[in-house]
């Protein structure tokens, strides 16, 4: 835990010390999240809605290059019982400016557990972050977010795999 907060702030600081611009903001937004997962055969999955919401900084590299990075938090998993989990994530998006007002971008993101509803399921989880940002004015943006599960999110001791796919559907807004 004490690797991944330093990690973060050297990271953070190194991306500092040659930004062009620094913003901050907030993020909300809506989720589904689904689990993809075969156990006994079964394969009955519905999706978890939530709300997500979170704070960011977005590291200017050069005009249309930026290091967004954020703390958010998202309630995850499968809407069944025992599949129901919370993390605060920290995704690290590498984003380009196609246009003055849209952004592509893409990234790692590590998540923490913070509630479990059953043991079972993994401390850290690791995502892909596929990203697109379209700004309306230059402080509201409206996002969308694909996060793929590159981890295992049950323990090795279950000998059990899923991988989770959420959906986020946000806004943002910068100060």
């Amino acid at each position: 835990m004490k690797n991944f907060f330093t990690l973060f702030l050297v990271l953070g600081l190194s991306t500092y010390s040659f930004s062009q611009d620094i913003k901050y903001g907030v993020h909300f937004a809506t989720n589904i999240s689904n689990m993809d997962y075969d156990v006994d055969g079964i394969r009955s999955n519905p999706h978890r809605n939530g709300f997500v919401f979170g704070a960011f900084v977005d590291f200017g590299l050069t005009e249309s290059l930026a290091v967004m990075t954020e703390l958010q938090y998202s309630p995850e998993g499968a809407n069944l019982q025992y599949y129901k989990t919370d993390y605060l994530n920290l995704p690290i998006i590498l984003n380009y400016t196609i246009f003055n007002d849209l952004k592509l971008g893409v990234g790692p993101q590590v998540g923490l557990k913070v509630y479990k509803h059953n043991d079972g399921f993994k401390n850290f989880v690791f995502s892909g972050v596929g990203f697109a940002e379209y700004m309306i004015t230059d402080e509201f943006g409206v996002d969308f977010r694909y996060l793929y599960g590159i981890s295992n999110v049950f323990d090795d001791e279950l000998n059990l795999e899923a991988r989770q796919g959420v959906m986020q559907f946000g806004v943002t807004y910068r100060l």
